[in-house]
């Protein structure tokens, strides 16, 4: 027999649910300032790595434009003086000629220095040799070529066949398109026509080692009579990098600590060359 009273309770239990449970706005308001947190501190962690990644890129980018200036002049200061045997003309006259703080300029046998704008603290080297179709890559005609790539032809009588006398004269200034510095040479296939090399490098600094001297020397100390004396180059290129926001020191192809206002990145390179075809006997 059963009991009303029992079957009721035994019902009532059945049926009943268990009453849900939400987060208090406390609970609420720690998560979200968890996550927050976690979220901000990931932005900086990726800002910071991409900062210096960034900072890596562009000294990497400086290092070669670097390399690449030091290479490309200290092997055309190894060809001064160079000439292809046998030649009739024997030795090549004046075969390097620098400036202080300015470019080379002029007919080829009577160079000259003009200072550039806004580039005064930089040098400018010229070299002199006689090429031909092995010591320079020869032009589709078999000629040999100067600094660029361009073929350059017999100018001077006494030479063999397919030689001719090569000029190329390298220096660092802004380029008016890009606003960027840059280092130009200007060869003997085009006078007067500059072009740029690698881009970075906004200052050359070049000293000269002369037969019986115990130190390097500027290019204003160095009479025309002299150049032929010179039996070792010391290049220093100095290469600007991006903007960090932030003024950079740097230590500058003179030694100087120095910190300039624009904030950009600067390095500097160097390389002692023997010039390999100098007519002086070092002592």
């Amino acid at each position: 027999m059963h009991r009303i009273g029992d079957h009721a309770r035994g019902s009532a239990k059945v049926h009943t649910k268990s009453r849900p449970k939400g987060h208090t706005l406390l609970e609420l308001t720690i998560a979200i300032a968890l996550g927050l947190a976690i979220t901000m501190g990931a932005v900086a962690l990726y800002r910071s790595q991409r900062a210096a990644f960034t900072a890596a890129a562009d000294q990497e980018r400086m290092r070669e434009a670097g390399m690449a200036a030091l290479v490309l002049i200290g092997d055309q200061i190894q060809m001064a003086g160079f000439v292809p045997a046998p030649t009739p003309t024997g030795q090549v006259a004046m075969p390097l000629f620098g400036c202080a703080g300015a470019r080379p300029i002029g007919p080829d046998d009577a160079l000259a220095c003009e200072a550039l704008p806004g580039s005064a603290s930089s040098d400018g080297l010229a070299v002199r040799y006689i090429g031909d179709g092995v010591s320079t890559w020869p032009s589709a005609t078999g000629q040999p070529t100067d600094c660029l790539g361009q073929s350059v032809a017999d100018s001077e009588a006494g030479l063999n066949a397919g030689s001719a006398t090569i000029v190329n004269r390298y220096y660092a200034k802004t380029s008016s398109s890009t606003g960027e510095p840059e280092l130009y040479c200007e060869g003997t296939g085009r006078p007067g026509v500059a072009q740029p090399l690698v881009e970075g490098v906004e200052r050359l600094r070049v000293r000269y080692w002369l037969a019986g001297v115990q130190e390097a020397v500027e290019a204003s100390a160095v009479a025309r009579d002299q150049w032929s004396r010179v039996v070792g180059v010391d290049v220093c290129a100095q290469v600007r990098g991006s903007s960090t926001g932030r003024r950079v020191r740097y230590v500058d192809c003179d030694g100087v600590p120095v910190e300039p206002s624009d904030g950009r990145a600067r390095t500097t390179f160097s390389r002692y060359v023997t010039v390999r075809n100098s007519p002086a006997k070092s002592p």
